[in-house]
């Protein structure tokens, strides 16, 4: 069946819009593929599949793009608190996981972000992002009714549910690699193998481990594949074969087949990675962004409300074009050169830093935005700020977090590719220095406040990661399992104590502190849309190197942060313009207008 308007077009994706992205489809389809033997027939393939799953698609889903078409710039509205955790440490499974949606009503959540829960392979699945199974959820967690079933019920109380699709590799025991190994040709391809072992030394000398010490090199040797298999991060994951137009159908369709099921998002793990090119890293290849427009457009024609957020943890000038280019590509991406600068002016004392990197992320499109977060389950990678800061800075906020020199920090170093720094492990309680200030009124929960209303001030969704709001810390007892002592990772990983969290809400606790500012601050952020603020977030100069100052000025009033990085007191010079300006936060700890406290923060915002 060929795609127009008349056979897409109901309720929900107007003629228009469904010609325009079938388009849009077509092009970057015959762009990547346009010289495989292959290419037309799957394309038709494609579009039969298209219009299969938008048939399929049910009433309420329907009215959800409907809603969603109608306000254009709802998905890069500010303010769409996300909270993101894993199910088993969470709430065991996902029927608990529905149990406690009144818990996550009462923190203000508008998304809910589980990390893989999609079947891993048995063993060590590097915390479930080796996936043996798109299409079934993890059994210890539920099953594919159990997730409908959960994305119908948070839908019902406005929250939606995104969720990770590993789309760079499988596990080894996925069935197309069985079938693979056991020599079946159309499988074979859809995998990297390399026969030669002079041509994977000649792939590895561009190539930058991502795990040096636990997964050295890119390359698996497997008897039954005749060579090295391309495993970009652990040897059981099997980079996907992207060149191979199979491979990109597969995965549309695993995407379709999901959305389906009421998922409202996709994290697209690993994006970078899709495309390999010899003498180069084989990250962030320009075909890497013609599939995820592809994606965009064909996910467009069957569910526009599905959002699509890139997991690229990568230079600036590398992640902005997953926004898209010519046509639209990520709703969002996540932004790491922020937070991971966020955490070395917090280290520093000095806002430069983090003004600096915030200046940079203006240069997002208009109708794409940020995802702000302050931790998330993966390290923090002080090289990401290469770019933007010298070796010295990157080794000593390294050091900082672990602990060294007089820090406040309880992090641990993490592994780094040869020439780096090493990385950061810890929950964010415990990188503010909370185990050694446990108190609600100490500088550690004012740091880890002060971090949170930042994200929560700037253009783009916040992200608050499972435990920050009632200070859970990190957890040693991973070492003592087997299958996660060989990942520091796991120290910022915990089960949710909710022994803490609902003692955590009684008077007086530091984690009813940091419950109540958590709650408050996703209110006032969507409050700022209400009162017209709009648009980026561009530093404005502070008269005091300890101030991070940014405004928002392209709605109908400005907005005003001021935020003091450092643990003294200091001046602070309101710009101009903004003398009548209101404190519409509420958090600072004085009432002096001319000063801010140690870690004190103001919102400011224009009659």
């Amino acid at each position: 069946m060929t795609l127009t308007a008349e056979t897409l077009a109901d309720r929900s994706a107007t003629p228009r819009a469904a010609d325009t992205n079938a388009r849009i489809l077509r092009a970057r389809f015959r762009r990547l593929y346009g010289d495989h033997p292959d290419c037309e027939v799957i394309l038709a393939r494609i579009e039969a599949s298209l219009s299969r799953h938008r048939a399929g698609r049910s009433a309420d889903l329907l009215a959800l793009d409907a809603e969603i078409q109608a306000q254009p710039r709802a998905r890069s509205a500010s303010g769409q608190s996300v909270y993101t955790f894993y199910v088993d440490r969470f709430a065991t499974d996902l029927a608990g996981l529905a149990a406690r949606a009144d818990y996550l009503e009462a923190l203000g959540v508008r998304w809910l972000h589980p990390l893989p829960l999609l079947r891993p392979r048995p063993g060590d699945s590097d915390g479930g992002f080796a996936v043996q199974d798109y299409r079934q959820i993890d059994p210890r967690l539920g099953d594919m009714d159990g997730l409908e079933a959960l994305t119908t019920a948070m839908r019902g109380r406005g929250i939606g549910v995104i969720l990770d699709v590993v789309c760079n590799h499988t596990a080894r025991e996925h069935a197309w690699a069985q079938a693979a190994r056991a020599g079946d040709p159309r499988y074979r391809d859809y995998y990297i193998t390399v026969e030669d072992p002079d041509d994977v030394a000649r792939w590895e000398t561009d190539l930058i481990d991502v795990f040096p010490d636990t997964a050295p090199g890119s390359f698996t040797p497997d008897a039954e594949m005749g060579g090295h298999v391309w495993t970009t991060f652990y040897p059981f994951q099997w980079d996907l074969n992207y060149a191979n137009p199979a491979v990109f159908a597969e995965m549309l369709d695993v995407l379709l087949y999901l959305t389906g099921k009421g998922v409202q998002g996709f994290r697209l793990d690993s994006a970078p990675f899709l495309w390999k090119r010899p003498g180069t890293s084989c990250r962030n290849q320009p075909e890497v962004y013609w599939i995820v427009e592809a994606w965009r457009a064909a996910l467009s024609i069957v569910a526009p409300s599905v959002v699509l957020i890139a997991e690229a943890i990568e230079g600036l000038e590398d992640v902005l074009p997953f926004f898209g280019g010519e046509a639209p590509g990520c709703d969002l991406a996540y932004s790491n050169g922020v937070m991971t600068a966020l955490w070395g002016a917090l280290a520093d004392g000095e806002a430069a830093i983090a003004t600096k990197l915030i200046a940079a992320a203006a240069a997002r499109p208009d109708g794409a935005n940020w995802l702000n977060y302050v931790r998330c389950h993966d390290d923090l990678i002080w090289n990401a700020l290469a770019a933007y800061a010298p070796p010295e800075d990157l080794a000593r906020w390294s050091r900082f977090y672990d602990g060294q020199g007089g820090s406040f920090a309880n992090g641990r170093a993490f592994q780094t590719a040869a020439g780096g720094v090493p990385s950061t492990n810890g929950m964010a309680a415990s990188l503010v220095g909370l185990e050694d200030d446990p108190t609600p009124d100490g500088l550690a929960a004012k740091r880890l406040i002060l971090l949170y209303a930042i994200i929560h001030g700037l253009d783009g969704w916040p992200l608050i990661y499972m435990g920050d709001e009632i200070g859970l810390m990190n957890d040693e007892a991973y070492a003592d399992d087997p299958l996660r002592a060989v990942d520091g990772r796991w120290l910022h990983r915990p089960t949710m104590d909710w022994n803490r969290a609902q003692l955590g809400r009684a008077q007086g606790s530091v984690g009813q502190g940091l419950f109540g500012a958590m709650r408050h601050l996703g209110d006032a952020a969507r409050w700022l849309n209400d009162l017209g603020i709009a648009g980026r977030a561009i530093p404005v100069p502070a008269g005091e190197p300890a101030v991070l100052s940014f405004a928002r000025e392209a709605g109908t009033r400005r907005f005003l942060l001021l935020a003091n990085m450092s643990d003294r007191s200091v001046p602070v010079t309101v710009p101009q313009g903004y003398a009548e300006a209101r404190d519409v936060l509420g958090m600072a700890d004085d009432d002096d207008g001319t000063r801010l406290a140690p870690y004190a923060v103001r919102w400011l915002v224009t009659p």
